[in-house]
């Protein structure tokens, strides 16, 4: 909880309020097409970007090297990006769709909460995963070593 809120306090505010000063200067228009094209643009574009950014960060603040970092980043980069779209093409309907440009942030920060608790636990687990795994495989090959086998 505290590397999450760590990495939201640092990093998701200020990249957040220049990526949505951004998508408004690409997506000037008012045209009903906008909304969609804005939320399409941030659920394949955006959120890569800061779903990467959140797991590299992450994998730093526990100190894991980064080859795991990106092992880890393999590993869930899709899955967490589908995820998301379980979830934010409703919240930016409203984001882009009511919610004016200078109070974005906030009611994207309130979604937020919920989001990063999912990024968080989903990550949890796969580190809790690996590091179990990397155990049962340091037992089985300190195991081996102790009796090696007879030929």
């Amino acid at each position: 909880m505290f590397r999450s809120g760590l990495v939201g306090f640092t990093l998701h505010g200020s990249l957040s309020h220049y990526y949505y000063q951004f998508c408004e200067a690409l997506f000037p228009f008012k045209d009903w097409w906008v909304v969609p094209a804005k939320v399409a643009f941030d659920q394949t574009v955006w959120a890569a970007v800061w779903n990467s950014i959140y797991y590299v960060i992450l994998g730093l603040l526990r100190l894991e090297s980064p080859a795991d970092i990106f092992d880890e980043l393999k590993a869930t980069f899709w899955p967490m990006l589908s995820a998301g779209w379980k979830l934010w093409p409703f919240a930016h309907l409203i984001t882009y769709g009511v919610i004016p440009l200078d109070q974005r942030l906030l009611w994207v920060d309130c979604v937020e909460l919920i989001w990063v608790t999912i990024l968080s636990t989903y990550s949890n687990e796969k580190s809790e995963v690996r590091i179990s795994e990397a155990s049962v495989k340091a037992e089985s090959s300190s195991s081996t070593d102790v009796f090696p086998k007879e030929e």
